[in-house]
């Protein structure tokens, strides 16, 4: 997340701003006005204006306006969208690590969605354009968001959070083996982490699980191949599959519990992303088997 620096200081968000102002300024209130001396009054009218202007400052300074490149169907409910910022360097430049997210509103609505970046963050850098995975669901932004059309435009935030921190399981040679799960479309970050490397050839077991409920609603399949190649080996689970099916079912955390046991729990990291019974069910296995929590990473 990238930090704006303003001089002489920074201005704070409105949440922040009302923090500090809220004990003075009860105080005032309950002084009263035959209380205040004219510095006291200068003071709070001055309090005042800092707290207005840094909500407006804040305001307009938080949404980027951004054109849809792309959007269509990957899988079933499933939607690629493609925006393009090479207008806004400042924004692209604020994706730094996989497993980052922004905030998406459209124009009129005021709810807006929170998206995990789908694209690794050389490709804001080289393209102009940030990509994401996003599920459509019923009453949502983000089924506004998969019925827009190229060239409609929304409204971006800043792109925010610490990413998976995958320096905790850093160098390779440290952490031979490190196990990827995602379900539906938490995918999403896991691919901004694929294709941002982390030195899979370098480790001798990498690994995703990838769970959804059968192959329509499986997002990248056509990046299988990429990634296999970069040094991961992919497990998809498929929850309710069709009897054509031979490889993985059930669910991600039954399946990776069927594995080859952990041989080395200090050598070995994972990082989880996707429906919560699967992240809390597989970090109790995990933990179990003797890997260290700090070593098991999540994006937010």
């Amino acid at each position: 997340m990238s930090a704006n620096i303003l001089l002489p200081l920074p201005v704070p968000s409105p949440a922040a701003t009302h923090a500090q102002l809220s004990f003075p300024m009860s105080i005032l209130r309950r002084l009263g006005p035959r209380h205040l001396t004219s510095s006291h009054l200068l003071h709070r009218r001055r309090l005042s204006s800092f707290a207005a202007a840094a909500v407006s400052r804040q305001d307009t300074a938080a949404w980027t306006q951004a054109p849809l490149s792309e959007i269509e169907p990957v899988a079933e409910s499933l939607f690629h969208v493609s925006i393009d910022v090479s207008d806004h360097p400042d924004l692209a430049a604020s994706h730094t690590l996989p497993g980052q997210y922004l905030q998406l509103r459209i124009p009129e609505v005021d709810k807006p969605s929170f998206l995990a970046v789908a694209s690794p963050p050389s490709f804001a850098a080289s393209r102009g354009a940030f990509e994401f995975l996003v599920k459509s669901i019923a009453g949502s932004t983000a089924e506004l968001l998969c019925a827009l059309k190229r060239g409609n435009v929304v409204e971006l935030s800043h792109v925010m959070g610490k990413g998976f921190g995958i320096d905790q399981i850093e160098p390779p040679e440290k952490y031979p083996t490190v196990l990827i799960f995602a379900t539906g479309s938490g995918i999403s970050p896991i691919r901004s982490l694929i294709e941002s490397g982390f030195g899979a050839k370098q480790r001798s077991d990498v690994r995703l699980y990838y769970g959804a409920r059968n192959l329509k609603r499986m997002a990248y399949q056509d990046r299988f191949k990429d990634w296999e190649s970069s040094g991961v080996t992919i497990v998809p689970v498929l929850s309710q599959p069709d009897n054509s099916w031979s490889g993985e079912a059930g669910y991600v955390q039954a399946a990776f519990a069927r594995a080859t046991q952990i041989s080395s729990p200090a050598g070995t990291g994972a990082v989880l992303c996707g429906q919560k019974q699967m992240a809390e069910e597989v970090t109790s296995i995990l933990v179990a088997a003797g890997v260290s929590t700090d070593k098991i990473l999540k994006n937010f």
